[in-house]
């Protein structure tokens, strides 16, 4: 974990307002009932206890009254609220509702930031297609989960192999195993079938394995059809139901392409090859104070450079999409943004779930109270940059700038989507603690330094410090670790060997 520069940090307040026409401030440690605090130049004697990341008012709220964090609206008071009382769950509800008709109106023309002379560099794997990986790895995709113990048994002898190649800059065999590719139909069929191949295409497989069965729904030579022609030099195919030994026709595919990786070498590449996933799991109050800005500066570097940042957690924008919305670039953008997210609250309507069923029973003990509340926290890790593309799940990174994707919260589905495509390094932010990680190396960034102390075997990053040394000497250091990372150092997911997908299943089972 990685700290930024010793600094004499000054003393941290008991609690900060966000934005000036806020209704609350925001406990930074915990807080006792009859305590008066300072907010600004206002004194307020709390009513109740206050834990660390919950809200208390600053002015009183009127039953049914709007109630404003980061400067805009996150629910409604459902009892009047006094000076000093905890706001929460208790005394305040979503204003959330359905579908939005949304209306193309932008403001000053957006642009592509004006990319810096000075823009760092790390050490990447350059693919033959010009995209550039953070790692060097070969991939076992199966087709199907009826292949998948075989996958992760030839991702064992993988491993060994490498060792046969003392010199070889490889960084190791992964199988990636799920339970779909077969009795799926349509649609469902169709996104499983799209996320595998997607995968296939990441530059940090500097080799692939499609492990198939034979006789399943997601057919090899179909999958093998949406993979482009220049990848297909560094992927090799194994039908486990044609092979008398099965295991030995997969070891020999994997000599094959260790033999080819073993000419790779990392190469001096700018920034601007980065492309960076960003996400969030087990938000608190503190995500949208610390994290998740840092995270949006890291964004805007990358996207300063030239490169390319994705974002997604769909339903974790909702009650904050018009700060996207106002950032795309085009009439189009807009368009296919505001048609993915009425899509997707239409998706839970037709469940006949509410769309604000969120925040989770961590988020809501971490002091968020609302979906609004979360998403406004949530959608700070797209930084400022103009919102460039749009694209549908399963579907793979073409544009510089920021790429809104169609995804899921869930963690594990999330960041695989993020991984098919094209991110190369995800940064993922946590006020709860998590050890997943997805294909690629997955950053954990603690919102808070207690979490930080407390599983320093999950966190790469403590963004707590923010408060202390300010966000520039944080970002600062973070890009530092990134870049780290990016050239080669194990991010904790993968010194732990937390490495899964997550597919999302949306339709029928046979």
């Amino acid at each position: 974990m990685t700290d930024a520069p010793d600094t004499l940090a000054p003393p941290l307040p008991d609690a900060l307002q966000i934005a000036p026409r806020d209704d609350v401030a925001v406990a930074l440690r915990p807080l006792e009932a009859g305590q008066t605090v300072r907010v600004g130049t206002a004194s307020i004697t709390l009513n109740q206890a206050i834990p660390a990341g919950h809200k208390f008012a600053l002015v009183p709220i009127a039953a049914g009254a709007p109630v404003h964090r980061y400067g805009a609206r996150i629910g409604l008071a459902t009892v009047a609220i006094a000076v000093g009382d905890h706001v929460h769950s208790h005394n305040m509800a979503t204003a959330l509702r359905g579908e939005v008709d949304y209306a193309f109106a932008p403001q000053a023309a957006p642009t592509m930031p004006v990319r810096r002379a000075d823009a760092p560099t790390f050490l990447g794997h350059v693919r033959p297609d010009g995209s550039v990986g953070t790692r060097n790895e070969v991939w076992i995709l199966p087709t199907v989960g009826c292949v998948g113990r075989l996958g992760e048994r030839l991702a064992q002898r993988g491993q060994a192999m490498i060792a046969a190649l003392p010199d070889a800059q490889i960084d190791g065999v992964h199988a990636f195993n799920h339970p779909f590719g077969c009795s799926q139909l349509g649609a469902d069929l169709e996104g499983t079938a799209a996320i595998l191949a997607a995968l296939a295409c990441n530059p940090n497989a500097g080799g692939v394995l499609l492990l198939g069965l034979g006789c399943e729904s997601n057919q090899l030579d179909a999958l093998l059809a949406r993979i482009p022609q220049e990848r297909r030099a560094r992927l090799r195919v194994l039908r486990a139901q044609s092979e008398g030994d099965e295991f030995a026709a997969g070891e020999a595919h994997l000599a094959d392409l260790l033999a080819l990786m073993a000419q790779d070498r990392r190469e001096p590449v700018p920034l601007s090859a980065l492309r960076l996933g960003v996400k969030c799991g087990g938000s608190d109050a503190m995500s949208g104070l610390t994290a998740n800005p840092l995270i949006g500066r890291m964004t805007d570097a990358v996207i300063q450079a030239g490169g390319a940042a994705i974002l997604t957690e769909i339903p974790e924008v909702f009650g904050a999409e018009t700060l996207l919305l106002e950032r795309a670039t085009s009439a189009e953008v807009f368009d296919r943004l505001s048609t993915l997210v009425n899509r997707f609250k239409r998706y839970f309507l037709d469940h006949g779930e509410p769309v604000s069923e969120n925040p989770s029973p961590g988020n809501i003990a971490g002091g968020i109270t609302t979906l609004e509340e979360k998403s406004l926290g949530a959608v700070q890790k797209g930084g400022q940059a103009p919102v460039t593309d749009v694209i549908d799940y399963g579907q793979r990174l073409s544009q510089p700038g920021l790429t809104v994707l169609e995804a899921p919260g869930n963690d594990a589905v999330s960041t695989t989507a993020l991984a098919a495509a094209g991110a190369t390094l995800t940064l993922f932010s946590t006020g709860r603690g998590t050890p997943l990680g997805s294909p690629v190396p997955t950053i954990k960034i603690a919102s808070n330094s207690a979490l930080a102390r407390h599983k320093p075997g999950w966190i790469d990053f403590d963004a707590g410090q923010a408060l202390s040394l300010g966000m520039d000497a944080a970002a600062e250091a973070l890009l530092a670790q990134i870049l780290a990372i990016a050239s080669g150092s194990p991010a904790r997911n993968e010194a732990n060997d937390e490495r899964a997908i997550g597919i999302w299943k949306r339709g029928v089972t046979l």
